[in-house]
């Protein structure tokens, strides 16, 4: 599948773009880096990290690398099944239920992810680092955990209530 088709399928949400100068005899030589999250808004949403000598190389590298990293997302009701807490370093990002027409109470990182996956109501909070790498890590840290009721039962052995 060709980057093209990638972006026709799941739309890109740019969280951070940095450049990193390297001092060379003739001066300093610039590279980017690229974190960018993709969704295709019905539950399925992946993050990609690229680095390229210019931004939009840097961009279709990470957008790439999210195709590769996509994971299905537990949404009931437009919000996420039950709270959950997801760790990366010393970034922590808790994830609550919300009630219909809250809409997403979070911060740029974990904003991008819920509307990529396209959660309607949800609560969260960052504790600790607030590096957008680490929240994201954090983030789908806490996303990967998400379990649907009838999943839980069925893998218990027991009678969904």
């Amino acid at each position: 599948m060709s980057a093209e088709q990638n972006q026709k399928e799941y739309p890109e949400r740019v969280v951070q773009i940095r450049r990193c100068a390297c001092v060379v005899k003739g001066g300093r030589r610039f590279s980017f880096t690229a974190l960018v999250v993709v969704g295709d808004g019905r539950g399925k949403v992946g993050y990609g990290y690229g680095k390229g000598v210019e931004v939009p190389q840097a961009v279709e590298k990470a957008v790439k690398s999210a195709g590769r990293r996509m994971y299905e997302v537990a949404i009931e009701n437009g919000t996420v099944p039950h709270a959950v807490i997801g760790r990366f370093g010393s970034s922590s990002v808790m994830l609550m239920p919300a009630n219909a027409g809250t809409g997403i109470i979070a911060g740029a990182a974990v904003r991008s992810i819920a509307e990529a996956a396209g959660m309607k109501d949800v609560l969260t909070k960052c504790r600790g680092s607030s590096n957008p790498l680490n929240v994201v890590k954090a983030a789908f840290d806490a996303v990967r955990q998400l379990r649907h009721r009838a999943d839980v039962a069925r893998l218990r052995g027991g009678a969904e209530r």
